[in-house]
């Protein structure tokens, strides 16, 4: 490689095929620095606005020559530092990319954009009478869910992105446009590539285009809220709902921490103490069968004052409640920011991992609301923390180290569902060992350059 070339250079090469749709303003660099991680804001150096595969590709080909770091960017609500530039160089955003391409309803699939958000897909698709089941919290993009393998609150009966991704339209890093995958269900022709690609947070490849599974709206959908006297009853009681076979399509626990903050973030009157929050899917017969049996198994826990949302605006009203966990909690601890983590553990071992992590919690001293998709094994916790007070940031990340060492003990995973980025890096190696070589091994081969997000992941050498 040459010697480093300038910012300026690199603008006016862009712009020679963007049409000024590269920019060093700083107000714009600064919001692609910032998402909603706790990790400090690292901006790129220039941002650009692609329209299409051809000038993201034409855009990785050149600072792939030049040099120069390039970063995917969605919808800029990652958690773990996914999308943050922190060796500068050319973000590139998606947010013109966000287009339905094609909706094949007879096959249940679609094919959009990178840039298109979750919210935005189900809008266009309600006049087919399917949807797009995966809900991280957040009106993250698809490109994004998809390069974090995401998941969220109905992952426990529809799965993952790694799961209703069919086909992926990528960049590599020296500028060539690969597809992976196709429309069919099922193949076993070489490498499944698509599913490197998914969960690679853009250090392999850029995406520009996704296949998605779609599914039919269920003809009956039912919701409710349910309360616990201990923790260890709500977790069991959702341990017991899935051992049961019962097909519920969200589950998720708020402990009374968290009860507390939505209470009074959004006006509610909830109970505050352990708390699920259930959904389920089907025909009206179905979805009554399956309501009861749940109800049955949260009485044999002391479940009390099973609360039913059956109307549209009233499920809305409380899938809304929990939602807006985040800034719910943030309201617990006025001016603080919250260190936003998860860990995953087989069911088995959910409630150990998590009543032990509520005793760490509170034994600390520390403020921490879990919201977990308990149907699962995953859960979140929200660490309130004042950044200019040393002794308790240094607990935090304590607690941290100590939660994803015990959900990696107990065969568990660092993340579930937030990817590495730069936040879980220490941990890899602790959960995969010496198949982070083999990770490093493919990064190497298909981005010998280092491209591509660098810095995430795992560590490499120096750039050449």
């Amino acid at each position: 490689m040459g010697a480093p070339v300038s910012v300026e250079t690199v603008v006016g090469r862009l712009n020679e095929f963007m049409g000024a749709r590269a920019t060093t303003a700083r107000g714009v660099l600064d919001d692609h620095g910032r998402s909603e991680a706790y990790h400090a804001s690292r901006p790129p150096d220039v941002v650009v606005f692609p329209e299409s595969t051809q000038e993201v590709a034409s855009i990785v080909r050149l600072c792939n020559e030049l040099g120069m770091p390039v970063v995917p960017f969605g919808a800029g609500t990652s958690l773990e530092g996914n999308a943050a530039s922190i060796a500068g160089g050319v973000c590139i955003d998606f947010a013109r990319m966000n287009r339905v391409l094609r909706v094949n309803d007879k096959d249940l699939d679609v094919v959009v954009q990178p840039g298109i958000t979750r919210k935005q897909l189900n809008a266009q698709l309600r006049d087919t009478g399917l949807f797009f089941p995966i809900d991280p919290g957040a009106d993250a993009s698809i490109g994004g869910m998809s390069s974090t393998r995401a998941s969220g609150t109905m992952a426990v009966r529809y799965g993952t992105m790694k799961d209703n991704v069919l086909a992926l339209e990528v960049v590599l890093a020296d500028g060539r446009v690969i597809r992976t995958g196709s429309r069919a269900r099922k193949s076993s022709a070489g490498y499944d590539l698509t599913r490197l690609f998914v969960g690679a947070e853009g250090t392999l490849g850029v995406i520009t285009e996704v296949t998605l599974k779609l599914h039919p709206w269920p003809q009956a959908i039912s919701s409710a809220v349910c309360s616990f006297a201990r923790l260890d009853q709500a977790i069991d009681t959702a341990i017991e709902i899935i051992q049961s076979g019962i097909p519920v399509a969200r589950m998720e626990l708020l402990d009374e921490v968290m009860m507390r903050g939505i209470n009074g973030y959004s006006k509610l009157g909830y109970r505050e103490t352990p708390t699920l929050f259930f959904e389920f899917h089907g025909t009206d017969a179905s979805v009554s069968e399956q309501a009861e049996l749940a109800e049955a198994i949260a009485a044999d826990h002391d479940g009390q004052g099973f609360q039913w949302a059956r109307a549209a605006e009233d499920r809305s009203k409380l899938w809304h409640a929990r939602d807006n966990t985040l800034y719910a909690g943030l309201s617990l601890k006025p001016g603080a920011k919250a260190m936003i983590t998860d860990v995953c553990v087989p069911i088995s071992r959910l409630t150990e991992c998590l009543t032990d992590t509520r005793r760490d919690i509170d034994a600390n001293g520390l403020i921490a609301p879990v919201v977990g998709h308990v149907g699962d094994g995953n859960f979140h916790l929200l660490i309130l923390i004042d950044h200019d007070n040393a002794d308790e940031v240094a607990r935090a990340k304590a607690l941290h180290a100590r939660l994803v060492a015990r959900a990696i003990a107990m065969e568990g995973t660092c993340t579930g569902e937030h990817g590495i980025g730069t936040g879980k890096m220490s941990f890899l190696a602790d959960e995969h060992g010496e198949a982070v070589d083999v990770m490093r091994a493919v990064k190497l081969a298909i981005d010998p350059q280092q491209t591509l997000n660098p810095g995430k992941i795992f560590t490499l050498g120096a750039r050449p």
